[in-house]
C-alpha cells in the first residue's frame, strides 16, 4: 500500500500535493464558468475560508474562453473540469489551467483521450484519472472493484502514452465502498489520490457521510488531497474538511472550538456565547484552541489547557490565556476579550 508519505510528487500550479506533503483542501465552483465576475467572486470566498485548489465546470466553448480570465484573477491552482466534449480540454490548457480532471465514463473516445493526454504531456499540465461509480464507462460492474479497475485501465492508457502526472480518484456516494476503494487503490498505484465520497448530500447529513468517508481511510494514511462534496455554498465544504483533518491532526488551521454539551449544572446561556465566539472568530487562520466551558466540573482544566478560554460560573467567567487566569469578569465582558486576544493575534501573524 503506498501512503501519503510515499506517493509521488505531483506540481499543481504553485501548490505540490503527494510525496508527503500536506493534505490539500479542494473545492468545486458552482456558478456558471461563463460568468467570470461569479465564478471570481465564488473562489475568492473558497480562498478566505482556506481553499488550496478549485475545481470549475467547463461545458462549453464560452465557459473554456473564459478560464484564463479566471485563473487571472485568483490565487489558487485552477483546475478544469471535463465531461463529454473533451475538445474543450485543449482550449483549457491553452488557457492556462494547472489541472485537467477526465471521467473515463464520460470519454467519447479513447482517441481524442489519447489527443488530449499528449497535449496535457507538451505542457506538462497533470491530469486527473475522476472515477464516479455514478458515471462508469460500459464494461465496469458499479462495485468499488469496477471503479478501481477502470481507474487502472485509463491509467495504463496514459501511462502507455509515456505520461504519469497523474492524480487518481475512485468515489461512491456509499461511504464504505469509497473507502475500499481507495484502500485498494492505493495497494496498486503510487500516484497522489484525491478522496471525496460523491453526491453526500447537503447539511447535517451531507456532512456526516463525508466524515465518516474520508476520515476512515485518510487515518490509515491515504489520501493527498480532499473534497468534501456538499449540496450548497461551496465555502462550507472547505469548512468541513478542515474540521476533519485538524480533527485528525493532519493539519493545522483556524479555531479549534472546545465546548461543553451543557447539563443541569451549567449557570448561564452557553449555547449563545458559543455561537457569538464562532461567528466573531470564523474569519481567523491562525491554528489556536479556544475553550468555552459551561460549568466547574471540566470547565477550568479545559479553559487552561487550551491557548485560550472562558469557564462560566453564576453570573461571572474566568478568561484564562495560556493556562493562566487574566481575571473573573462578567459572562459577556470574558467572552468579548476572548475574541479580542483572538483576533489580535491572527492579526499579528498575517
Amino acid at each position: 500500500m503506498w501512503k501519503r508519505d510515499d506517493t509521488l510528487p505531483i506540481k499543481v500550479g504553485n501548490l505540490t500535493i503527494g510525496g508527503g506533503n500536506p493534505v490539500a483542501v479542494q473545492s468545486m465552483t458552482n456558478t456558471k464558468t461563463e460568468d467570470v465576475s461569479a465564478t471570481v467572486s465564488q473562489i475568492k470566498r473558497l480562498e478566505d475560508a482556506g481553499c488550496e485548489i478549485v475545481r470549475v465546470a467547463v461545458p462549453t466553448r464560452e465557459a473554456a474562453l473564459k478560464l484564463r480570465e479566471i485563473k487571472n484573477n485568483i490565487s489558487i491552482p485552477l483546475i478544469a473540469d471535463l465531461h463529454f466534449d473533451l475538445s474543450l480540454g485543449f482550449i483549457a490548457l491553452e488557457m492556462g489551467v494547472d489541472k485537467i480532471r477526465i471521467n473515463p465514463g464520460t470519454v467519447p473516445s479513447r482517441e481524442i483521450l489519447r489527443s488530449l493526454v499528449l497535449e496535457a504531456k507538451d505542457r506538462n499540465i497533470p491530469v486527473r484519472v475522476g472515477v464516479n461509480k455514478g458515471s462508469l464507462p460500459d464494461g465496469y460492474q458499479p462495485t468499488k472493484d469496477g471503479m478501481v479497475q477502470c481507474v487502472l485501465d485509463y491509467v495504463k492508457f496514459i501511462e502507455d502514452l509515456g505520461y504519469n502526472n497523474l492524480v487518481v480518484s475512485a468515489k461512491s456516494s456509499d461511504p464504505e465502498e469509497t473507502i475500499e476503494a481507495n484502500k485498494i487503490l492505493s495497494s496498486q498505484v503510487r500516484y497522489p489520490i484525491s478522496l471525496g465520497v460523491t453526491e453526500a448530500g447537503g447539511g447535517w447529513r451531507g456532512i456526516v457521510k463525508s466524515t465518516v468517508g474520508l476520515a476512515l481511510v485518510l487515518n490509515d494514511g491515504i489520501g493527498d488531497t480532499v473534497r468534501v462534496s456538499l449540496t450548497g455554498d461551496p465555502v462550507m465544504e472547505v469548512k468541513v474538511a478542515y474540521e476533519v483533518l485538524k480533527n485528525l491532526k493532519l493539519r493545522r488551521y483556524g479555531v479549534n472550538l472546545i465546548a461543553c454539551p451543557t447539563c443541569g449544572r451549567c449557570q448561564v446561556d452557553l449555547e449563545s456565547y458559543y455561537l457569538e465566539v464562532e461567528n466573531a472568530l470564523e474569519d481567523v487562520i491562525i491554528p489556536v484552541d479556544v475553550a468555552i466551558m459551561g460549568c466547574s466540573v471540566n470547565g477550568p482544566g479545559e479553559a487552561k489547557l487550551a491557548d485560550c478560554g472562558v469557564a462560566f460560573g453564576k453570573d461571572k467567567a474566568i478568561f484564562f490565556i495560556k493556562g493562566e487566569s487574566m481575571g473573573t469578569f462578567s459572562p459577556g465582558d470574558a467572552v468579548k476579550r476572548l475574541i479580542d486576544y483572538v483576533k489580535e493575534e491572527d492579526k499579528r501573524s498575517r
